[in-house]
């Protein structure tokens, strides 16, 4: 009998390997097409990556100057996150490079920095804020640079914190705010990141030896008091949709459900998990992913094309956080097994379909690849930029 052990054990330890060998040449793979898509993001929409723009440390709104405008604030922090992504995945100095370039550009380019010329930085839509917020403190988490996360902490306390409430005014009752002018549109997209920002504030405040202002705890309590709202008033609890807004007139916007809002609820719900063990974050995550598998994915087993504008950011902000919980391992092996499969399709989906493979652009069709010389916009490239990111991060399950 003891022999018939040893075998068994033998066996399964050869499994085990070849299975993490396999894992770590998927991992491997799909890592050299986010290499690809990286490099794309540069040489196509990097401002002065091109002749004539030597100060334009900007992301282009698409493609190889056929759009210069500067009215998309929010893009340019998710441009820096597969910037940061890829610096993260490499060690590439190319990549950190990047960073000091941006720092000076973001703001330098903000259409809004003339509504507060005390800091470039502000911008009307509290979103837009949230958005780069979140940038900063992933720059400060891959560089220990501390102007990072201190601007992170400033806009924070000071831009998006200040909108929330007040929690007595019917018919909200709290919530941050989507739109400084417009005060009484309480929104997920507003709601989820500032939930994330709070908690990783609280996560990380040791480690960044944070000092004066508000204590560790006081941030765990804005990021609770925030996810809370949000899963009280836009969070359907039997289905895992995340609703759009609440509008001034205390009406929920239900038949508008995205991707990105799904993203950051279930992000900021594993985030409070990681801090308080609370497994009901954990369920709530669960849910909310369950949907976008299970509901939003009506285009021949993947989600909707996404060619253009904001929209073409929704799916890679989901995949981001997405990715998280599918290595999250607190989360039962069945279900992980379940949503590694589905990002894993969506990625052979892209990869196979909609990236061209000789620009490595993707154009946010997942069943055509952009012609070689077509332009492509900025915010589509970067959700196929995210999925590459996130195959090349997903973890085995064992």
């Amino acid at each position: 009998m003891a022999h018939i052990k040893r075998l068994f054990a033998a066996i399964l330890f050869l499994f085990t390997i070849g299975t993490f060998t396999f894992a770590q040449k998927d991992n491997a793979h799909w890592a050299k097409i986010a290499e690809g898509m990286s490099q794309a993001l540069i040489d196509n929409f990097w401002g002065a990556n091109f002749e004539g723009y030597p100060e334009r440390y900007y992301f282009n709104y698409k493609s190889n100057l056929a759009d210069l405008t500067t009215e998309h604030y929010w893009p340019q922090a998710h441009a820096m996150d597969v910037i940061v992504d890829a610096y993260l995945r490499t060690g590439d100095k190319k990549y950190k490079s990047l960073y000091p370039l941006w720092w000076k550009g973001a703001p330098a380019h903000n259409f809004a920095k003339e509504m507060n010329p005390k800091d470039p930085w502000w911008n009307v839509f509290v979103d837009d804020m949230e958005w780069m917020t979140l940038t900063l403190i992933r720059m400060w988490e891959s560089t220990g640079k501390r102007v990072y996360i201190e601007k992170a902490r400033q806009m924070y306390d000071e831009w998006i914190w200040t909108t929330w409430g007040p929690e007595y005014e019917a018919p909200w009752y709290g919530g941050i705010t989507w739109k400084t002018d417009i005060e009484k549109s309480k929104n997920a997209c507003s709601n989820g990141p500032a939930a994330l920002i709070a908690a990783r504030l609280c996560r990380f405040y040791n480690r960044a030896k944070l000092k004066g202002g508000k204590c560790k705890e006081a941030y765990l309590s804005e990021a609770v008091k925030i996810y809370s709202w949000e899963k009280s008033v836009l969070f359907d609890r039997e289905t895992g949709a995340v609703y759009d807004h609440i509008n001034k007139q205390g009406e929920i916007k239900k038949n508008w459900i995205f991707t990105y809002n799904i993203g950051t609820f279930l992000g900021a719900a594993h985030e409070l998990f990681l801090i308080t063990g609370d497994r009901q974050y954990l369920e709530d995550a669960i849910l909310a992913a369950n949907y976008v598998v299970e509901k939003m994915s009506n285009n021949r087993g993947v989600l909707d094309d996404a060619p253009h504008g904001d929209g073409g950011l929704f799916h890679g902000i989901f995949f981001r956080y997405f990715v998280k919980l599918i290595n999250e391992e607190s989360v039962a092996k069945e279900t992980r097994t379940k949503f590694h499969s589905y990002l894993t399709r969506l990625a052979h989906t892209m990869l196979e379909n909609g990236i061209n493979r000789n620009t490595m652009l993707y154009g946010g069709r997942w069943w055509k690849a952009p012609a070689d010389k077509e332009i492509v916009s900025l915010t589509p490239h970067l959700s196929g930029c995210m999925l590459m990111e996130a195959m090349a991060t997903l973890k085995p399950i064992k």
